[in-house]
């Protein structure tokens, strides 16, 4: 069966959306490393700076990430080597762990922070009207829905 290749119009709004995504990473990356943070470091320092507490079981901060166990386990393991962060057992499951943010990586983060919202605004908020912020959340959105549906999916018929 011949593959549904995208046309010209749909491979142009493909490209666009993956070079951007790319680009865009690269900026904001180039900018946390003047923090002396990568962007894997700022995601987990960002989402347990604003959880209760500081601190997230490792599972929920792996599904909040979106990342696969092995690479949480990896970048968990520098950055507690870094400082940033530390590993307690978790009462609630002994088998996993909860993920503290420690002082230096509050501080650290709370550093970086002001920079990487200045990066974002000008590399992404600013180039656009509030109309098409508003589009793109609805078409991102969209998507994340779609694929949230056929993950869900695809659970219910594993084995």
């Amino acid at each position: 069966m011949e593959p549904n290749w995208l046309s010209p119009s749909e491979l142009r709004a493909w490209r666009a959306f993956v070079d951007a995504r790319h680009q865009v990473g690269v900026h904001l990356d180039r900018g946390l490393q003047e923090s002396g943070l990568s962007g894997a470091d700022y995601e987990v320092l960002a989402l347990l700076s604003d959880h209760d507490g500081d601190r997230m079981p490792s599972q929920e901060l792996r599904n909040a990430l979106g990342w696969e166990k092995s690479r949480l386990s990896h970048q968990l393991r520098r950055m507690e080597k870094d400082g940033l962060i530390s590993r307690e057992p978790n009462p609630a499951d002994a088998r996993s762990s909860v993920v503290c943010l420690l002082p230096v990586g509050r501080a650290t983060v709370e550093k970086a922070a002001p920079g990487h919202v200045a990066d974002v605004r000008r590399n992404f908020i600013d180039l656009l009207t509030p109309a098409e912020l508003d589009m793109l959340a609805t078409l991102n959105e969209r998507i994340l829905q779609h694929l949230a549906a056929n993950d869900d999916s695809a659970a219910e018929d594993a084995p």
